[in-house]
């Protein structure tokens, strides 16, 4: 008797291992898609990590009350697995694997930034599992031939170039000199072929072109530079606090120039940190709440940034509202699909063409969305710096505000 309860012990215990196997491998569990994110909440893109995390996090919430995901008549929530991808791109791929291999994860969210969904990606397509990333923009993640790469945001190569033209607009339609810096990631070095290409189209010329330094917190070389040449626009581009290090440095050193077009504005809280000195920053952004892009989850651009606001305690960023898109790209490419077969899903994110509260969304066959236009809005404060707005002023169609333009002089402040 003793060795037949040992035996039946013994293969209890198997089955229960293959069981927990089973379930830890498996695409659904229960009434639940689990997805996988690694995310920056730590390491120089924290800040925006955040802004991701916190973006996937209130479209799962809101998905989840308002009806699921119906699939083959069932209804299923969003579980989203987390890893801190200590925004280090060797760190990402790691837990690309991990999640993969060891979660059972079949359906993965990008992180944030373009070099970490770069390290990322070769990981998800050689497994085949669907991605879809909210936060990687540069170009050539897009030139690949990945087919499980979906992009809900515009490519970094359209970011700014409209800031030249622009520029040349307002210089009468004549050429224009150009000073830029930017910081050595994928994502910025695809900015600054933007702007290339742009000087190239309108015969404009790049008298300054810097490379800010690693730890993004001094250009002053840059703009000293920038004094003693006089361009007529200044781009740069170093993320968050690569914005945050321009508007302060530009302050401090009284730099006068006629147009100042950057990336990451919105998400370096430009004027809370910096108040009247972020005034005329011209920033370029894949979203804005004035658009009147809706959809039936968070209706327009407005009520994502009330409820967002409500829920977290700041105003959403656009990383924050391209993230809560992916989400909602998810699940109707699921609901479409009618299966959680990876392949299936995959030819369902392919087909998407759809509207959300943040733009447009249809992929092209690289996986970048071709459906959004990037809009430029600039910051614009009241006279004491203590209430400043972002209005949007470019393309025309979306603009709720003239760009001011030439910005003051420091003197005229």
């Amino acid at each position: 008797m003793k060795i037949r309860n040992i035996l039946i012990t013994l293969v209890s215990a198997i089955a229960l291992l293959i069981s927990a196997s089973t379930i830890s491998f498996a695409k659904v569990v229960g009434d639940k898609i689990i997805l996988g994110a690694a995310v920056s909440l730590t390491g120089k893109y924290s800040s925006n990590g955040v802004h991701t995390q916190n973006g996937y996090n209130l479209a799962v919430e809101r998905i989840n009350g308002m009806g699921g995901v119906k699939v083959g008549g069932k209804t299923y929530k969003f579980d989203i697995i987390y890893y801190d991808d200590e925004s280090n791109s060797g760190r990402a791929a790691q837990l690309a694997e991990r999640l993969i291999q060891q979660d059972g994860v079949k359906f993965m969210l990008g992180p944030y930034s373009s070099g970490l969904t770069k390290a990322m990606a070769p990981v998800t397509e050689k497994y085949e599992v669907p991605m879809v990333e909210a936060n990687g923009a540069s170009r050539s993640l897009f030139t690949k031939g990945y087919k499980y790469l979906f992009a809900v945001l515009a490519p970094a190569n359209l970011y700014l170039d409209v800031a030249i033209d622009l520029a040349v607009e307002k210089n009468g339609g004549k050429p224009v000199k150009i000073a830029m810096a930017f910081e050595q990631d994928a994502f910025s070095q695809d900015v600054r072929l933007g702007i290339v290409e742009a000087a190239k189209r309108t015969g404009s010329k790049i008298i300054i072109d810097d490379k800010l330094p690693k730890e993004l917190n001094d250009m002053a070389a840059t703009l000293s530079k920038v004094k003693a040449t006089n361009p007529d626009v200044l781009v740069v581009s170093g993320h968050t606090k690569g914005a945050l290090t321009a508007v302060r440095q530009i302050s401090e050193m009284k730099v006068d120039v006629k147009m100042l077009a950057m990336t990451h504005c919105d998400a370096a809280k430009l004027s809370k940190q910096h108040g009247k000195a972020s005034e005329y920053a011209l920033c370029a952004s894949q979203w804005h709440k004035s658009l009147s892009y809706k959809d039936n989850y968070f209706g327009g651009g407005m009520k994502y940034d009330a409820d967002f606001t409500k829920a977290f305690g700041y105003a959403p960023p656009y990383q924050a509202a391209e993230s809560s898109a992916a989400l909602l790209v998810f699940k109707d490419a699921f609901e479409r699909a009618q299966s959680f077969d990876t392949k299936k899903v995959r030819d369902a994110l392919a087909a998407t063409d759809m509207q959300t509260f943040y733009g447009n969304i249809k992929f092209a066959a690289g996986g970048q969305n071709v459906s959004k236009p990037m809009v430029l809005f600039q910051v614009s404060c009241n006279d004491d710096g203590s209430v400043c707005e972002n209005k949007v002023v470019a393309p025309t169609k979306w603009a709720s505000a003239e760009l001011v333009h030439p910005i003051p002089s420091w003197s005229e402040r």
